[in-house]
């Protein structure tokens, strides 16, 4: 077969292939920093396809042939990223698994997707392997990033990732057609293979293992990057999950296809340090990240001085009515730019520079409806944030929206070379240069997920507006009616809920009831900051949510959020009449929430079933007793009487046809 791959003179069809391309082209450029032990290292593109092919040769003597599975589980670290080009440059096929999960869940990626080797970061993920090993019988060998702890442990299927590296090493100068053999079979491969298995996060039961093929993933790669302007100038900070879509797709497909740098944290701990150190021009974070952001921004500003308070408040009304325009280019009043301009000056470029984005170019979020005041928030101080809709079956990019035509109520048009469409249930789907082949092991989930006109059901509801703007209504299983006829959207009514810098999470309830009912959890933080201020003692998460102040303080974000529900049309029937502060805060330990922190509807219903009573049958308080996990792994159970508050509903506002105003 004709070679299609670089030397040929043909575009790259896989990741490897860009490897080879841009160790020549950008050979002394950076293409990956770590901060470790206070000090960045940065790695070439060179000296990134060195490192690659002595891992891949490792592997390669160790046994690793193509179409083989191997598990990558940890943080963000070079080595791991490294692991999916070596195990894909031998046609093998990289399943990362989330580092935060429990050996259970582990154990059944693994096992489900027939692993047979492990490459992980450090002691913690190996103990966890090991824990479950009976119940992985194909796994035979574990390569470990970091040594530490791992000394006096039995070696016998146990490898530092150095020790295989140098294995490559050696082989290599012992027979160096090795290192020709390796690259030409790179630029052999047509990109028909399997590049990656990518696990769904679980939102509505166990994880399916989604197929993408490399040519597919570098073609979608290839788009998006153009469509941003993404060039080898650009850098990223590698943060998200490592088996996360969202950093396969944004961080290591986008960063191999156009050459930038990608930087790692020290740690999860030192993300936001790092991220000024850094300062990315290009930048993901889901709406959480941005909620928390916002959270400690206004922490701050409760502390400051009175004088820089008011200077906070004055700018950022300024920046309201002003900034989005200014940042899209728009006409505005020359009093309004010079007042914009001096905010700039003392409140907006400080405040991008302590957050890490004062190089940004470009920002998006997804994974969740984002709040529209939290989104118009970030974008008003010259964030050019934008919001894209993906989903892990598409390899990622559904929708994204275009530079200067930013929405904070759409997620945008079709991505580039992405048609979709609206099913008569009003069910969004789509085809795409990126969809994925199918589930991995699980023929029956393919066929329900495709139709048979060969396109991918979101199982989102939505609908186009005039521009041809998508708008993502909720889960179409979600979406719903209330007995009196209103409409019942729980995701829309949550993210207004969560835009007040005290609330952490909101699980709505109403389908089918005479009025919608929520859970609150507070932010542990930004309430036990304000506790302080006031001189608010307590002892725990659970004592301080149930603190008379808390609940008057949730009642009054409650009662804004029926103030705006009640202003519009569609949503004026589905107003909150009942709520109440959770005890415990959700986790993704207990099942409360996914890996990549997305609410479970159906479990928490299930799992809190009396507090859903007691907010229907009128009951002021309920007793419930909860299983948990802690921190260290142990078990136990949370014993609380939760309060039950009613919220103030308000009249519907009638809005008047344009022409009559």
């Amino acid at each position: 077969m004709e070679a299609t791959g670089v030397t040929a003179g043909g575009k790259p069809v896989t990741f490897p292939q860009y490897l080879l391309l841009n160790a020549k082209r950008f050979a002394t450029r950076p293409a990956m920093r770590i901060k470790d032990y206070g000090i960045w290292q940065t790695w070439s593109w060179s000296e990134q396809r060195d490192e690659i092919r002595d891992l891949a040769l490792g592997l390669q003597a160790m046994g690793l042939e193509e179409g083989d599975r191997i598990a990558i589980v940890g943080s963000n670290r070079p080595r791991l990223y490294w692991a999916f080009c070596a195990a894909q440059s031998l046609k093998a096929i990289p399943v990362p698994v989330y580092a935060d999960s429990v050996a259970d869940e582990i154990a059944y990626v693994l096992n489900h997707a027939g692993v047979r080797f492990a490459i992980v970061q450090d002691q913690e993920q190996v103990d966890k392997l090991q824990s479950v090993a009976e119940d992985i019988p194909g796994l035979t060998d574990i390569i470990y990033d970091e040594p530490r702890g791992l000394r006096d442990y039995d070696h016998t299927h146990l490898h530092d990732f150095a020790t295989i590296q140098e294995k490559g090493r050696q082989a290599s100068a012992s027979d160096k057609a090795l290192v020709t053999d390796w690259e030409e079979r790179i630029r052999a491969s047509d990109g028909s293979e399997i590049s990656a298995i990518l696990y769904t996060s679980g939102t509505t039961g166990r994880s399916k293992g989604v197929m993408l093929t490399a040519a597919a993933s570098v073609k979608a790669a290839e788009d998006t990057a153009k469509f941003d302007h993404m060039t080898e100038n650009d850098e990223v900070l590698a943060y998200l999950p490592l088996a996360w879509v969202g950093d396969h797709y944004l961080n290591y497909a986008q960063g191999y296809a156009v050459g930038l740098c990608m930087s790692c944290p020290e740690s999860p701990e030192t993300v936001s340090q790092n991220l000024r150190e850094i300062g990315p021009t290009f930048y993901f974070a889901p709406p959480r990240v941005f909620e928390g952001l916002l959270t400690s921004v206004m922490i701050r500003m409760e502390d400051a001085s009175r004088i820089k308070k008011w200077l906070f408040d004055h700018y950022l009304a300024v920046a309201k009515k002003h900034g989005e325009r200014i940042l899209e280019g728009r006409p505005v009043p020359l009093s309004a730019r010079i007042s914009y301009w001096l905010g700039d000056k003392l409140i907006y470029g400080p405040l991008r520079n302590v957050l890490g984005f004062t190089r940004i170019r470009t920002a998006y979020t997804a994974g969740e409806a984002i709040g529209p005041d939290l989104f118009s928030f970030f974008r008003s101080l010259g964030i050019n944030l934008k919001q894209l809709y993906g989903q892990t079956e598409a390899f990622l990019y559904v929708t994204a929206q275009k530079d200067g035509d930013v929405r904070p109520d759409t997620v945008g048009p079709a991505a580039p070379d992405v048609e979709i469409r609206i099913a008569e249930n009003g069910e969004v789907q789509f085809r795409s240069p990126g969809m994925f082949t199918g589930y991995y092991g699980d023929e029956e989930k393919t066929k329900e997920t495709m139709t048979p006109d060969g396109w991918v059901m979101t199982g989102d509801a939505g609908i186009f507006d005039a521009e041809g703007h998508l708008k993502i209504i909720d889960r179409a299983k979600d979406v719903g009616k209330l007995t009196t006829g209103a409409l019942y959207a729980p995701k829309y009514i949550e993210n207004k809920l969560k835009f007040f810098p005290n609330i952490k999470e909101a699980v709505a309830f109403g389908n089918g009831r005479d009025f919608v009912a929520v859970f609150l959890n507070i932010d542990l933080t930004a309430v036990g900051n304000w506790a302080e201020r006031n001189n608010i003692s307590y002892g725990s998460y659970q004592e301080l949510a149930g603190l008379p102040q808390i609940y008057e303080m949730m009642a009054a974000h409650v009662d804004q959020v029926n103030r705006d529900l009640a202003a519009e049309p569609m949503m004026a029937g589905a107003q909150i009449k009942r709520f109440l502060v959770l005890h415990k805060e959700l986790e993704a330990d207990d099942g409360e929430l996914t890996r990549t922190q997305k609410v479970r509807r159906g479990f928490i219903a299930e799992r809190f079933e009396p507090l859903i009573e007691a907010l229907y049958n009128g009951s002021t308080e309920q007793f419930i007793e909860t299983d948990m996990t802690f921190e260290d792994g142990r078990k136990g159970v949370i014993r609380a009487t939760v309060k039950v508050a009613d919220a103030k509903t308000h009249p519907a506002v009638e809005t008047l046809p344009e022409a009559a105003e």
